[in-house]
């Protein structure tokens, strides 16, 4: 019973949607048509087929298509149908090769390409289709991109949410790996019901003998993510990839990408949109607001009144504006500020100025640089600091999200550094930095930095964080190694954000080394991390003042927009 009233839920979740959109109702629904649509290679895969009864004959509809691996979607899926069919589209979904009743092996990723493909143009030749829309979000986004360079003519566009093309970006972060997104990816789909947690995955070593020895199945996919930790590896530059990545640049077609800001595929789609054609960026529109991969709002402390629902709005009203009254689309991107509730277009911002505020010893950050000190800590791997507010978070979504943090100096590892009372708002656009200058006694460690705004009522909240190593720092081989005492630069970027530090407001910044399990925790060995078989503790120096110049560095607007 209460797996039927959570059924239930959703589907009033779903429908509710559908309310807010301006497109109105004009058709009923006819009955679903399922059918086994054979590919290339005589694998059938199931697809369903709606649109509105009572047709008149030889009448084509907008169609959209939808290419799913998740057979729990299927409800959802067949609330979106029935809505769309009901304004006058077709609707066609299909479950990928091995999953919902479709034949063939599942294996993620590699059949997408040409499976979509022979779907699509199976599409276009139907008798009902005038036009075609592609709609999909996460692994629903990636059966689009990856043949959103060869689709036929009559594909006018796609919706592509929460997804990008660049996978090493949503892999790793300086040599980390996100155990949260990936590692709880691969064991959910395995092809095997797996007793073991996901905790108990992600702490596992070496990483590369989890899939048999834990949970027994051997994953080829996964065992050749986390032995890829460079951007350069082969892995990420050749086969399915190497292609993927290089698909946004041959794209015509006006997309609608819509991400959130704290979606953990948010770095790989702006690296999408950033390489698309300019044919296709000049009609596309990069969607972001402060969602998590659900397109759920995560920042509870502040006012969103502006913000609105639009998960099905936005898809509906973008496909009707091109495939019913065949307009063509402005391009151009729209983010919502937070901090100020209002959504802004790009081309209304002004630009960046980069503003600096350096660390001190006595826990400060000051517009001044400070005379030389350094701060120190023990990181231990077995006791990591628990990821709250965060970015890259998928099995433990919950903590994806601006929320409420701790006191400065919460933990013995964690150095807080505070600014003064901040005396004009600071608009800031675009990725926060924090350059380090530090040490350890271990020949391999990381480093994190989160960023935050302290209220006047002394409540704190999270903007941005990020982590490197010693290793990868700032770009480098991490088969050159660190020698350990020796001080050296490591900077921090992040993820891009539109927020606005508050006047009256202070800025916190927090470093320390762990950030788990939003990132693999550092075992404070060298070498490769799927290898690495134990931990050991290491000693933390951070140096500041003239010599040692650590900063958060704030890409501020110099002239901000008017709400």
């Amino acid at each position: 019973m209460e797996k039927d009233e959570m059924l239930k839920r959703m589907e009033q979740w779903v429908r509710g949607q559908f309310e807010r959109v301006s497109v109105q109702i004009t058709r009923s629904a006819g009955v679903p048509e399922e059918r086994m649509l054979p590919m290339r290679d005589g694998t059938c895969l199931k697809t369903i087929i709606q649109l509105p009864e009572r047709r008149d004959d030889g009448e084509q509809f907008p169609t959209i298509l939808v290419r799913s691996c998740y057979p729990g979607q299927e409800p959802i899926l067949r609330i979106r149908a029935e809505e769309f069919v009901k304004r006058g589209f077709g609707f066609v979904y299909q479950w990928c090769r091995g999953t919902g009743g479709s034949q063939g092996k599942w294996e993620p990723n590699v059949n997408e390409r040409n499976d979509g493909l022979d779907t699509v143009n199976w599409l276009a030749g139907q008798p009902f289709v005038k036009n075609i829309g592609y709609w999909g979000d996460s692994y629903l986004a990636l059966t689009g991109w990856c043949m959103a360079d060869a689709v036929p003519e009559k594909v006018k566009t796609m919706c592509l949410g929460v997804y990008g093309v660049d996978r090493h970006t949503s892999a790793y972060k300086d040599g980390l790996f996100r155990v949260d997104v990936l590692t709880s990816w691969a064991r959910e789909n395995a092809g095997a019901a797996i007793a073991a947690d996901n905790e108990a995955s992600y702490l596992f070593r070496p990483q590369k003998d989890v899939d048999e020895k834990l949970w027994g199945v051997h994953l080829d996919w996964y065992r050749d993510w986390i032995s890829s930790p460079e951007r350069t590896a082969d892995y990420w530059k050749q086969g399915f990839w190497g292609m993927l990545k290089e698909i946004p640049q041959k794209v015509k077609i006006p997309l609608l990408i819509r991400e959130g800001w704290y979606d953990h595929h948010l770095g790989s789609a702006l690296v999408s949109y950033r390489r698309l054609s300019e044919e296709a960026k000049k009609h596309s529109v990069l969607q972001i607001g402060p969602w998590n991969h659900n397109y759920m709002p995560v920042i509870p402390e502040e006012e969103t009144s502006q913000l609105k629902d639009d998960s099905a709005a936005a898809p509906l009203e973008w496909f009707y504006k091109i495939l019913v009254k065949d307009e063509v689309p402005q391009g151009g991107i729209k983010e919502y500020v937070i901090g100020e509730d209002r959504w802004a277009e790009k081309k209304d911002m002004g630009e960046t100025a980069e503003k600096t505020f350096y660390l001190w010893e006595n826990g400060t950050l000051d517009e001044e640089v400070g005379r030389d000190g350094q701060r120190t800590y023990c990181y231990d791997p077995k006791n990591p600091v628990r990821s709250h507010g965060a970015e890259s978070l998928l099995a433990d979504m919950k903590e994806n999200g601006s929320f409420l943090q701790p006191g400065p100096n919460y933990r013995d590892d964690v150095l807080s550094f505070v600014s003064g009372v901040l005396d004009e708002k600071l608009l800031v656009e675009g990725s926060i930095g924090v350059r380090l200058f530090v040490s350890s006694d271990a020949e391999d460690t990381a480093f994190t930095a989160k960023v935050m705004e302290v209220f006047p009522d002394g409540r704190t909240v999270n903007v941005r964080g990020s982590i490197t190593t010693l290793a990868f720092r700032n770009g480098s081989d991490y088969r050159q190694g660190y020698e350990p005492g020796r001080i050296v630069e490591a900077d921090i970027q992040m993820w891009e954000i539109d927020w606005c530090f508050r006047k009256g407001s202070r800025i916190r910044v927090d470093i320390s080394s762990s950030d788990f399990p939003q990132y693999a925790v550092h075992t404070n060995f060298p070498g490769l991390w799927s290898e690495q078989e134990k931990t050991k503790k290491a000693n933390q120096s951070i140096y500041m003042g003239l010599q040692y110049p650590s900063a958060v560095i704030l890409p501020v607007c110099k002239k901000p927009v008017s709400g």
